[in-house]
């Protein structure tokens, strides 16, 4: 029986310099994953060619998408090859109507990043009832990756071990966490909550956007906002406003590395603005009445405004500059944090939201944040050999999670093929401890979360400078290690590039923890999984 032809596509970015500086690390990984195929005997080609006059061989757009998708016989079987961050709305129309096998493969690497945009994507498919497999590898020469690899040339799905995902009807919660977990569940949707969202729809993540029917129903609703708006509230902020909150971080101890070159540089103009963003958000914020709030920012803002990630990791931090609203009369938000879910990410927002309103519940500092699950590696920890998971969010954290807030925050400026008007981030290392970890998802057309543990750890200064230079050098991570779950299980459960995480004091206490919130998020409606290790102690 003749074996039939595969055909390649590769999604990219809707920023043209993305795409050509990523285009490289993106031949290598279609070379390698071609070189693997053809020794099984069947021929590859590109679904779409490369472009001289762009400089790469993306799809770059949704209408490229379509048009590509029109060119491809709907039951050829199909492999999407992914080593850079990609925009998931670029292949869905096509993805949606393709009959044929799907394989997405992305490159074991924290480059660009092709682990990230594989996880958009699979988690994208996930929410559009798409079927697919998934593959990772690091040079494609792994007996994981053949195996998987044979199982899908030979027409049958590739099978990852899921037996970390416990159901939360199988777990026995401790009766105190669980009462005051259901408590707050019942009390939100009594008494309802509003999320601000600025803009939908961030590069293309279809998974994060929450149908209006499904997020209802855990009594939060969105108040569509406009980042046009955002902007319009920025101007009103005056210069000497601005200059406060500056003064305020420069008085903590925050260091911002400056210069001159605003392609290239961090600048007192951009830092400047950013705080007027700051400002802005929390104002449009208590006018609408929100609990939490998300920025797109990309596309919508990046062509005229500075970075929004400094106001971004501020408004996730109890400890921040004071905001007056425009009457100076009120301090906004006083002494809170104002959750805020960075790319407009709303199931990070509900996620958040019900995270914020369990540790306070608790007594505890309820700074949250999400990271990308950017890329991890083997590591020597007391002696034991763990796998440590680098999360690195792209631009960000609240500085609560450092071990010595303020002091330990640095700003530098956002990579310019990225952003081209710059703005700074809020780099640090997250100090060590315990961890709550989660997130929130849409499949089956319901929702979803997935909860579990693990903790931050901490690394040598080699390592975490090795570590940065293999990844982003400018955004801040956390080294963490998650409890009875390993690399290969998280990346073939976990349904999204991002994953929420929050700090617990101790082992107990993390423990007592998720049983609040898995039980909150079960009384919201939604469907829990507690994964890897769900052992509860009897005190709790």
């Amino acid at each position: 029986m003749e074996k039939p032809e595969l055909i390649f596509i590769a999604s990219g970015d809707l920023r043209n310099s993305a795409n050509r500086t990523c285009w490289p690390a993106q031949a290598k990984v279609e070379e390698a994953v071609t070189t693997a195929i053809r020794k099984f005997g069947y021929s590859v080609r590109r679904g779409h060619p490369f472009d001289p006059a762009l400089g790469h061989g993306f799809i770059h757009s949704q209408r490229h998408g379509i048009e590509v998708f029109r060119q491809i016989p709907p039951d050829a079987p199909l492999i999407v090859v992914e080593a850079v961050w990609q925009y998931s709305h670029h292949v869905l129309p096509g993805l949606l109507t393709h009959r044929g096998p799907i394989l997405t493969v992305a490159n074991w690497s924290g480059q660009w990043p092709g682990l990230v945009g594989m996880l958009n994507l699979n988690a994208s498919m996930a929410k559009a009832g798409i079927r697919y497999s998934t593959l990772w590898s690091e040079n494609f020469k792994d007996q994981f990756f053949l195996t998987g690899l044979c199982r899908w040339l030979n027409g049958d799905e590739v099978i990852h071990d899921c037996s970390h995902v416990h159901a939360l009807r199988a777990v026995a919660l401790p009766e105190k966490a669980e009462t005051l977990g259901r408590d707050i569940g019942a009390q939100l949707k009594r008494d309802k909550a509003i999320m601000g969202v600025f803009d939908e729809g961030c590069m293309g993540m279809y998974n994060a956007i929450i149908p209006d029917e499904l997020l209802y129903s855990t009594g939060v609703y969105k108040e569509r906002l406009s980042q046009s708006a955002l902007y319009a509230e920025m101007r009103r902020v005056s210069k000497d406003e601005a200059q406060g909150v500056r003064c305020w971080l420069d008085g903590k101890g925050m260091k911002f590395h400056t210069g001159v070159d605003p392609e290239q540089d961090l600048t007192d103009d951009q830092i400047l603005e950013q705080c007027k963003m700051y400002v802005a958000a929390l104002r449009i914020a208590d006018e609408f009445g929100c609990d939490t709030i998300g920025i797109q920012y990309q596309q919508g803002l990046k062509d005229i405004s500075a970075a929004s990630d400094l106001a971004e990791g501020l408004l996730n931090n109890v400890d921040r500059p004071p905001v007056k609203d425009a009457g100076g009369k009120r301090v906004l938000f006083e002494n809170q944090a104002l959750p805020h879910f960075n790319e407009a990410d709303e199931c990070a927002g509900l996620d958040a939201l019900v995270t914020n309103r369990i540790w306070r519940s608790y007594e505890l500092p309820p700074e949250t944040t999400l990271h990308d699950v950017r890329y991890g590696e083997d590591y020597q920890l007391n002696g034991h050999n763990e796998f440590v998971w680098v999360f690195e969010i792209s631009g960000a954290v609240p500085p609560n999670h450092f071990a010595n807030g303020y002091r330990d925050a640095v700003s530098e400026r956002q990579p310019p093929m990225y952003f081209p008007l710059g703005g700074g981030t809020i780099k640090g290392v997250s100090k060590p401890g315990e961890i709550v970890w989660s997130r929130v998802f849409v499949q089956g057309g319901k929702l979803n979360v997935d909860i579990g543990r693990g903790r931050s750890v901490k690394l040598a200064d080699s390592e975490i400078e090795r570590r940065w230079s293999i990844t982003t050098p400018q955004w801040p991570l956390m080294n963490a290690v998650l409890y009875g779950v390993t690399r290969d299980q998280l990346m073939a459960r976990h349904k999204s590039n991002h994953i929420q995480v929050a700090y617990a004091p101790d082992s107990m206490t993390a423990g007592a923890l998720l049983a609040s919130k898995a039980a909150a998020m079960s009384e919201l409606g939604l469907e829990v999984n507690v994964c890897g290790t769900c052992e509860f102690q009897s005190s709790m």
